[in-house]
């Protein structure tokens, strides 16, 4: 060992141990002589302490990842060290992969492998909660969790934007959509660009009949920058979409020519768009930042061309940008003819093509970052490339169904959390209706659309199921009628301070006294009357349809949902007798992305037979994801107008899915969302089914938020009761 470096005086002992052990621990050469040489530079950046500490988590990862992955960690922590700068926050650093290593070893190699670019944009903090991220996704799926680390699935990307502070399209959805519509008067979805797409179609926004697709983020644009960026290439796509053509046919163009024209056709849009909104031009010039000078690659002139187009003091010094520029502007009186575009567009391609100078269509990505990926502008026939916009139409399409299916709800509803679904015929064919977030209690934080709802048709089960509930329970179904009778006459409310009235109101009356005493005109509302008051309530009942209640009830007949939908038929005959407005669902979980519920009655409609064979038709099966469940009923109660709106929740057990390991998870998820339901003034309330500890109940739902039924046969009697308590 002849440099020590950084390693001197009291140091150096310490330093040789590390060494040694590493060297005599059986790793194979590598590993020792990786740390070795990364040693010297992490002492210069972070410290020498923290050099030789590395030593224990080098041989804990070898012993968990493989000695492969530890000498790939003795080398990445030189960047870590540099890039972190501090040696308590690069001690963070090392235990996070050790902790990585011990959880996840499948997953250090592609983590460490981006090292300097994670740690060019993430604290130690963001990238342990990014971590986090990864394995919540991932699940037990050692697969799933490298793919997230190797940046391969969508999710990746999203979660790594967000942990970056890039401003996301999610973040703006709702002031995107509202902008295109104002600014052009098109009424369009708008949706994430799918993954499967080539990177440059992925990186720009890109359109189709029926659709237009955004990327998640423009990666380094933050904040108001990022915001107008959505805005300019929003705006963009609709000049097509008002002063565009057909597409036109690609035939025997060459990619660099496909390139050309579709420059011009942009250019030609946008100079009819500013024509009409003059103020567009203020959008769009700022993101036009190519040089006047520069190596001669085709992107470059491209870029350069594009701006010269647009920015009239842009003066370039390339004779073939000044060559576009002359023949664009000399065709000003032709601009309505997307003809022109093509005619340009061939010539400077074949100028291009004669100069020899680089282009790579696959690598290509058009520039300004808020023009769309061109794919819109071209009809490819036959040959049409596979990463079309088919699947975002097909998706679209199927969102389109659902919305018709019910009654016509309008993007405005799906932004409340909720989609407006249509029902298969079976439980298999569920539909995506809405992303919602989940609690992360070892993050602190809430993680946006991490949780996928499926909305799937129960199988139809009998129609007459209602009224045999009811001949089953028939005593329990005379004292609901006898409740719902006196609920239904209500209690008298005085009504003050009336022009007409029965009796005279003494208050209001002094109060005329006095102040014709003052001098004072009187107020001659002085009567009272008495009313009964009205019910303004709206209920969302949610029965827990997860394996566990295909087990027999102890003490009646049938299963556990079986006295659940027993129960649901006789509440759901008091709540059509008393108008109060409800809804009735059940709910399974397969996972974070397969949150299945099942309409049984949504609200405006009847309960009537097709209520009543999707009760009979519930059948159970997999887990309870209960945090999802609350909020997708929060969504639709958000909705009500009703004074008071309460979810009313029957389950057998305890929160719980495949892919949550840790029991207490789910738990912290379904507590934080009853918190949320009731900042929103939504009430929530639990019936917990069967003999139980009473603590995980008081700490989700808080110590008066729940029920224990121990003798679950008493279900059916106990539901309507009960919410004729809570509606008092």
């Amino acid at each position: 060992m002849a440099e020590v470096g950084p390693f001197g005086g009291p140091w150096l002992a310490p330093w040789q141990r590390a060494c040694a052990r590493l060297a005599d621990a059986g790793y194979g050469a590598d590993v020792p002589e990786a740390f070795r040489r990364a040693g010297p530079a992490i002492a210069a950046a972070v410290g020498p302490e923290p050099a030789i500490d590395l030593a224990a988590h080098v041989s804990a990862v070898a012993i968990k990842a493989g000695p492969p992955a530890a000498a790939l960690f003795a080398g990445a922590a030189v960047a870590a060290a540099q890039r972190i700068g501090d040696g308590p926050r690069f001690r963070r650093w090392a235990s996070l992969v050790q902790r990585l290593a011990a959880t996840a070893p499948e997953s250090v190699v592609p983590v460490l492998a981006r090292t300097d670019a994670l740690l060019a944009g993430l604290d130690v903090s963001a990238l342990d909660s990014w971590i986090l991220a990864g394995l919540r996704a991932g699940g037990a799926d050692p697969e799933r969790r490298r793919a997230f680390f190797a940046g391969e699935t969508p999710e990746s990307g999203r979660l790594l934007a967000r942990e970056m502070a890039e401003t996301g399209f999610g973040d703006v959805e709702r002031r995107m959509r509202a902008w295109f519509t104002a600014l052009w008067g098109i009424r369009l979805p708008i949706r994430e660009a799918l993954p499967g797409r080539p990177d440059g179609a992925r990186r720009r926004v890109g359109f189709a009949p029926g659709i237009v697709t955004v990327p998640a983020t423009f990666p380094g644009f933050r904040g108001p920058r990022a915001e107008d960026l959505f805005r300019a290439a929003l705006a963009h796509v609709g000049a097509h979409m008002t002063f565009g053509g057909p597409r036109f046919p690609v035939g025997k163009l060459k990619p660099l020519q496909i390139a050309a024209v579709s420059l011009i056709e942009d250019a030609r849009v946008e100079h009819l768009a500013m024509r009409q909104l003059p103020g567009l031009a203020r959008l769009w010039l700022p993101f036009h930042v190519a040089p006047a000078s520069g190596a001669l690659t085709a992107p470059g002139l491209l870029a350069r061309l594009a701006r010269a187009l647009i920015d009239p003091e842009f003066e370039d010094i390339d004779g073939w940008v000044r060559k576009g520029r002359d023949l664009f502007f000399a065709a000003r009186d032709r601009w309505d003819d997307p003809g022109i575009s093509r005619a340009i567009g061939n010539l400077l391609g074949n100028d291009l093509g004669q100069m020899r100078v680089q282009f790579n269509p696959r690598t290509h990505v058009v520039e300004p970052p808020y023009r769309d990926d061109n794919t819109g502008l071209w009809d490819y026939g036959d040959d049409a490339p596979a990463e079309t916009l088919e699947t975002e139409l097909l998706v679209d399409a199927i969102r389109l169904v659902q919305a018709e299916a019910e009654g016509g709800r309008t993007e405005a509803d799906r932004d409340a959390g909720r989609a407006a679904p249509a029902r298969d015929a079976a439980p298999q064919e569920a539909l995506p209706v809405a992303r919602l977030p989940e609690w992360d209690w070892q993050a602190c934080r809430l993680r946006p659309d991490w949780v996928t709802v499926l909305e799937a048709a129960p199988a139809r089960g009998r129609p007459r199921f209602v009224t045999e509930a009811l001949d089953r329970h028939a005593g329990t179904a005379a004292r609901i009628d006898a409740l719902v009778r006196a609920a239904r006459v209500g209690r008298a409310e005085r009504l003050r301070r009336r022009a007409e009235g029965e009796t005279l109101d003494l208050d209001a009356a002094i109060g005329a006294v006095a102040d014709l005493r003052g001098g004072l005109a009187p107020d001659p509302r002085v009567y009272q009357a008495s009313a009964r008051r009205r019910r303004d309530l709206t209920v969302s009942l949610i029965l827990d349809a997860s394996q566990s209640t295909a087990d027999r009830a102890p003490e009646g007949p049938g299963t556990v949902l079986d006295l659940e939908c027993d129960a649901a038929a006789l509440f759901g005959h008091a709540m059509a007798a008393l108008g109060d407005p409800f809804e009735m669902f059940a709910f399974d979980s397969d996972g974070r992305e397969a949150v299945r519920v099942y309409p049984v009655k949504r609200y405006g409609e009847p309960f009537g037979p097709a209520a009543a064979a999707a009760l009979a038709g519930l059948a159970p099966g997999r887990s309870t994801r209960l945090g999802a469940a609350l909020r997708h009923a929060g969504a639709g109660l958000a909705r009500q107008r009703t004074h008071r709106r309460l979810v009313l929740l029957v389950t057998d057990g305890e929160p719980s899915d495949v892919d949550c390991p840790d029991p207490r998870y789910l738990a912290e998820d379904a507590r934080h969302a009853v918190m949320e339901l009731r900042r929103a003034g939504i009430d929530v309330f639990c019936l917990a089914l069967g003999p139980r500890n009473a603590d995980p109940l008081t700490r989700i739902f808080g110590p008066r938020g729940f029920v224990v039924l121990p003798r679950i046969a008493a279900l059916p009697e106990r539901l309507p009761a009960l919410y004729f308590r809570l509606a008092r």
